[in-house]
């Protein structure tokens, strides 16, 4: 029971590929050249590969690798050439992919039955996507890319469709609740993404399904039940798309077979900023004049390694790739994730200055409520362990944070969100520049929140509003906005430290929707077909999607959506019955534990379900069998039930003072479907 939804907690915004779809090889934890095997051969995605002389050139027909209800064998000629790498797209294509120089590499993928075969490889746009320090993931790969978006069937370079739809430029940040000011936050200074918000719809009651794994970041899961995974950005690229990653888009390691689904997903290897490596560096420098790991850590940034931070170097390189699209007629879906305001809170210190000590306040509930269970507290660790935290030797599990401490954290929070908002600022003032903001949809929002003080919490290992609730925005040229005229700019760049005013949503929904539901949205306002939700049982399925898409919201009013009605044909989550959003979270037992934040597969024992609407949020901590993702609903440990109305915090448990049997049922019916 509940297998689809722990899959969901596992990795958001998906589609769903047969069981074989990432089937691994001896290596498949290795990343690219990691495994190196006999005879100078070495395992890369599962499959061994040898080694070519030095400078070799040549065809090089590469191993086929079936995709899905592939049964064809993809061939890549022409590839190989020493310092270039062509790569061809599109649907039922082979992608050959030449490393050079002393590896001469070709992969072939076909995804349908007799169709596979593309030879040449180089667009006449000879596209230089690589950047200049060199896109190498540990294969030397060389300098020079140059992307062909073919069909894959003709003999020639291939077809390079028009524009006929729209471009995506997906934007995902790490942490971020919602505290913006086109959120109603009256601290913050947001004035980047506000501007965005007032020419899209933005949707204020957007939930994440899962704290732990961002949306956005999965892949090879060691279960079979979820190994049936396809990412959005895959379906795009298999639509004709280029499609391109910048920053923390996938979780790093495992969850995304180290490899951030390349090339499955992405047209190029993913852009990492070399910063991001010293993100758990000593780089914060203490009163003493010594260096830390600290949580709060502002920062001089010439005096950071290489003189820069990761998200800077990630709208940089954004910024770097829309001046390349903008020469070129093939569409793209650019992914890019930003780091802050994930912890550490390293950012520039002059962003300090926004925020005053004395502006800041604690939470409005920084204590642990009275008839919280014990089960669904979460303990922070994460912060525990920073040097800053360490050294005020706070009791475990519920000791409080000193008061001028709590402050510091909030402080550090809102300077990092203003941080971020520059970031964002300039990435969207670039895609003016180019002349791209009239045919690109910009997405805005947020892998999961993070607790500041409230409930006595911190970071966002729980199922609170402050740990699920995300921004969520969608521009949409023509649709939310008008478009922009000749000359004129959607995004003039906003600076937070003199910029004064606000700026209102330009459409708002209070509609409860949740994160799986960026897919199918995605799908629909690029005009691509959107696959149908999956059945019960889904193994058979070749694709389906867990979510439902939400541009019926766009434009109706905040009324209930009828049963029937046009534009959403999935009568469970259309019916007369308001939306509801699913959040879950794990945990190894009934008090809380040094692993009860991020328990391994394993560990886990309960597992908290929830359910959230406009009215209430209700939560069933579980029973839970991680042997084979089986969820007990006959043995309860414990039960949350808080009512939005007189108690928005959720600081007041009434599960056992309520009568909540058609609650109950409603969980356990959405589970069961």
């Amino acid at each position: 029971m509940a297998v689809a939804r722990f899959c969901l907690w596992m990795s958001l915004s998906l589609l769903r590929l047969p069981r074989d779809a990432f089937a691994a090889g001896p290596a498949a934890a290795a990343g690219p050249g990691a495994g190196r095997g006999p005879g100078g051969s070495f395992w890369w995605r599962g499959l061994r590969w040898g080694e070519r002389p030095a400078g070799a050139r040549g065809r090089g027909i590469g191993v086929s690798r079936r995709i899905g209800v592939s049964r064809g064998i993809g061939v890549s000629r022409g590839i190989g050439v020493s310092r270039r790498i062509g790569v061809s797209l599109g649907i039922g294509v082979s992608r050959g992919i030449g490393v050079s120089p002393g590896l001469g590499v070709s992969l072939g993928i076909t995804v349908s039955p007799g169709i596979g075969v593309s030879r040449g490889s180089v667009c006449p746009e000879d596209l230089d996507l690589s950047p200049g320090l060199g896109v190498s993931r540990g294969v030397g790969v060389s300098r020079r890319i140059t992307v062909s978006p073919g069909i894959g069937v003709s003999p020639g370079i291939g077809v390079s469709p028009g524009l006929d739809g729209m471009n995506v430029l997906f934007i995902i940040v790490d942490d971020l609740r919602p505290v913006l000011g086109c959120y109603g936050d009256k601290l913050v200074k947001s004035p980047n993404i506000d501007q965005l918000a007032s020419q899209s719809m933005v949707f204020s009651n957007a939930y994440a399904q899962a704290r732990h794994h961002p949306a956005l970041r999965f892949l090879l899961l060691l279960e079979s039940s979820c190994r049936k995974l396809f990412h959005h950005a895959q379906y795009f690229k298999e639509n004709g798309y280029v499609t391109l990653s910048v920053g923390k888009v996938f979780h790093p390691g495992v969850s995304s077979n180290y490899s951030d689904d390349y090339p499955y997903s992405w047209s190029i290897p993913p852009f990492h900023p070399s910063a991001e490596k010293h993100e758990n560096d000593k780089t914060c420098r203490g009163k003493d004049g010594k260096l830390y790991a600290n949580l709060v850590c502002p920062v001089n940034v010439t005096e950071m390694p290489g003189g820069t931070l990761p998200d800077i170097q990630s709208t940089e390189e954004a910024i770097r790739l829309l001046n390349i699209m903008k020469t070129n007629r093939q569409k793209f879906f650019l992914a890019v994730g930003y780091h802050k305001p994930h912890i550490p809170l390293r950012y520039p210190q002059e962003f300090l200055k926004l925020y005053p000590l004395e502006n800041i306040t604690l939470a409005p509930d920084p204590w642990v409520p009275k008839r919280l269970p014990s089960v669904a507290y979460n303990p922070w660790m994460d912060i525990r362990q920073r040097d800053d935290v360490e050294a005020l030797n706070v009791s475990f599990p519920y000791g409080p944070l000193p008061d001028d401490f709590q402050r510091q954290i909030r402080q550090s929070y809102y300077a990092a969100v203003s941080y971020l908002d520059v970031q964002i600022g300039l990435l969207l003032n670039a895609l003016d520049n180019v002349g791209l903001s009239n045919n690109t949809i910009v997405v805005f929002t947020a892998d999961h929140g993070w607790s500041l003080g409230e409930h006595g919490e911190w970071a966002k290992y729980s199922n609170f509003d402050v740990a699920t609730r995300v921004p969520l925005m969608f521009y949409v040229p023509g649709m939310t906005a008008p478009s922009v005229s000749q000359g004129a700019g959607a995004f003039p760049y906003l600076d937070p430290f003199s910029h004064t005013g606000g700026s209102a949503p330009q459409g708002q929904s209070k509609k409860v929707v949740e994160l799986v539901s960026l897919f199918p949205t995605l799908a629909e306002l690029a005009g691509l077909q959107v696959p149908p939700a999956c059945p019960e049982t889904s193994f058979g399925v070749v694709l389906c999607t867990e979510g439902t898409s939400i541009v019926r919201y766009f434009s109706i009013s905040e009324g209930k959506v009828q049963e029937g009605r046009e534009g959403c044909d999935d009568t469970d989550r259309c019916s007369n019955e308001e939306p509801v959003a699913f959040s879950q979270y794990p945990r190894p037992a009934d008090t809380p534990q040094w692993n009860s934040d991020k328990p391994k597969l394993k560990d886990i024992r309960i597992m908290g379900y929830s359910m959230r609407t406009i009215d209430y949020r209700y939560t069933l901590w579980v029973q839970f069998d991680p042997s084979n993702f089986s969820a007990n609903f006959e043995h309860v440990h414990a039960g949350e039930l808080y009512v939005m109305d007189n108690d928005p915090n959720q600081d007041y448990n009434i599960y056992n003072s309520t009568s909540h049997g058609w609650l109950f049922k409603k969980l356990l019916d959405f589970l069961k479907h």
